[in-house]
């Protein structure tokens, strides 16, 4: 749900991931390598796209230890196009 959440209030919620993550961060998100606001719905300022587990990584001591990409065309597993990405503390 990150995606939803207002740029301007990631720094808090980094913050909270990494307060109350013991070993792992796990992230399955739409991702973008640079920020982009995008419709959603219909309605502005409600989906963000932007590589949301490098900046995590940035600011906080994690590494990345796995990630993958989920297509929409998968015959086995369809559902809309996203990331995911595993991080562990170091």
């Amino acid at each position: 749900m990150l995606i939803h959440i207002n740029p301007e209030k990631l720094p808090q919620v980094y913050k909270n991931l990494d307060e109350n993550s013991n070993k792992f961060v796990v992230m399955i998100e739409n991702y973008n390598p640079s920020p982009v606001e995008v419709l959603y719905k219909g309605n502005k300022e409600k989906l963000f796209k932007r590589d949301l587990a490098g900046e995590f990584m940035d600011k906080y001591d994690f590494k990345l230890k796995g990630y993958g990409f989920v297509y929409h065309r998968d015959n086995y597993f369809p559902q809309d196009d996203i990331n995911w990405f595993v991080l562990a503390r170091k």
